[in-house]
């Protein structure tokens, strides 16, 4: 090569990397690094981002009674930028609430969420948050059971003849003009919920596999911020 050539082609050498941004990658992440965590705001967002469920949850008012489903957050210090926690109360909750479900998150500078410890039974599908802010979710939810289980009823009761949880019991939700709205099928154990706005309902429950006899039609009205609380009994023809 002559020195006239090597000239021409360091130049243009020159010239490609001129054309970069300084410091740019040639090869950048396809997932981008969180954003840092530096408020309480941030901080809940991260742990609503882990479960979608508390979306619209909302502050702790420590001069509101009877407030059943709320967040707190506090600094952390060795355990992440800030500890969020989160409390959902169910049942006479004016009174205290008889059942709770308490988590407390830990939410690190770079966004990362951690359980560091959850406390209380199973939520009902009706206490989460609405996603809306509205409180809890509006409603009608319960749970469907089957009994008898044993021929032979005993005084006092024997545990485990008590009424069994129905699986896969389909339920048709209609409005005051007779026009199905929604259409639910209960959980594993037996439980439900169909999130609608407030109104008039009936709840016709449809014949369940195995088992003898079918709830009628039950009819419940509906309050916005509220959730019906609703057993259905099957029969199960056992006798």
């Amino acid at each position: 090569m002559t020195i006239r050539a090597g000239l021409f082609l360091l130049l243009v050498l020159a010239l490609v990397g001129g054309c970069a941004a300084p410091g740019a990658s040639t090869n950048p992440s396809a997932t981008p690094l969180p954003a840092s965590v530096t408020t309480p705001e941030a901080a809940v967002a991260q742990v609503i981002a882990t479960e979608p469920r508390l979306t619209g949850i909302a502050p702790k008012n420590p001069d509101a009674i009877g407030q059943s489903t709320w967040y707190e957050v506090a600094p952390a210090s060795g355990v992440g930028a800030f500890v969020v926690t989160v409390r959902l109360g169910w049942g006479d909750c004016p009174a205290g609430c008889i059942d709770e479900h308490v988590w407390h998150y830990a939410v690190a500078p770079d966004g990362a969420v951690s359980v560091v410890s959850e406390t209380g039974p199973a939520v009902p599908d009706d206490v989460w948050p609405s996603p809306n802010g509205a409180g809890q979710r509006t409603g009608i939810g319960g749970v469907a059971t089957a009994g008898p289980v044993c021929p032979v009823e005993k005084n006092p009761p024997d545990p485990a003849c008590a009424p069994r949880p129905v699986d896969g019991a389909v339920l048709v939700f209609s409005d005051a003009a007779g026009t199905e709205v929604a259409r639910t099928t209960t959980a594993a154990d037996g439980t439900f919920f169909a999130e609608l706005p407030a109104g008039f309902y009936v709840i016709t429950p449809q014949p369940a596999k195995g088992l003898l006899g079918t709830p009628g039609p039950q009819s419940v009205t509906v309050t916005d911020g509220a959730a019906v609380r609703l057993d259905l009994a099957y029969d199960t023809g056992i006798r």
